[in-house]
């Protein structure tokens, strides 16, 4: 599954969830979202490598 099939899917979900929503707000709120978890984890998954390697 790509990354803007993850995103349409809980686009769906939010706006299922508040339907007074514009389309394009909840996407963008799902893409930020997103990629903001992304950032976080590849973060920590570094300094999990980073400590494993000292």
């Amino acid at each position: 599954m790509s990354d803007d099939d993850i995103i349409s899917v809980w686009t769906g979900r939010l706006l299922a969830k508040a339907p007074g929503l514009p389309p394009d707000e909840g996407r963008q709120f799902v893409h930020d979202l997103y990629f903001a978890a992304q950032r976080a984890l590849d973060q920590e998954q570094s300094e999990a490598d980073f400590e494993r390697d000292e």
